[in-house]
């Protein structure tokens, strides 16, 4: 009698478990913008649990590349004028690109990037950058452009919110 409570009770653990994760979506997000230039863009990315500690995030080397979840993109009609910087027309991978522990650029990588290649810096396209803690967490990563802050004040920014960590990459 004990065995079967307690197997009742371990099978109602497992459903309510699973319940719990399908109640939990995620994703496809798709942004349609136009940007203070007048170019086209579209933003493609899945929604994912910001976990900030890891351990992609803190084994990463100076320079390194890393380009979050599910390869968020973001594809330009026309060629885009951001800065010092100019992208062509045409889609690309949304990363980041470690400079120190709390120091991070804001880069784009030109599609695709093969499963398990490492991406060519000499063809990263590196945003001029804003990175800061925020005491507000993002649950979820958030992607988006909006107007820029700090240094990036008056220009269009590309935006990744992840947990504590937002990073903004100018876009005008």
């Amino acid at each position: 009698m004990k065995t079967r409570h307690f197997v009742t009770i371990v099978a109602c653990m497992f459903l309510l478990g699973a319940a719990m994760v399908l109640a939990h979506p995620h994703f496809r997000k798709v942004l349609k913008l136009t940007l203070p230039g007048g170019q086209e863009a579209t933003i493609t990315y899945d929604t994912l649990p910001a976990n900030e500690a890891n351990a992609t995030l803190m084994k990463a080397a100076p320079g390194d590349l890393l380009i979050p979840g599910h390869n968020p993109r973001i594809a330009f009609a026309a060629e885009v004028k951001a800065g010092n910087v100019t992208i062509p027309a045409g889609e690309y991978l949304i990363g980041a690109v470690k400079n120190g522990d709390n120091d991070w650029t804001m880069a784009l990588y030109p599609t695709p990037l093969g499963r398990g290649q490492k991406p060519d810096p000499a063809k990263m396209i590196k945003l001029e950058s804003v990175f800061v803690k925020l005491q507000d967490k993002a649950e979820h990563m958030l992607i988006d452009v909006s107007p820029g802050i700090q240094k990036l004040q008056g220009k269009a920014m590309l935006t990744i919110h992840f947990g504590s960590l937002f990073l903004g990459g100018a876009l005008s």
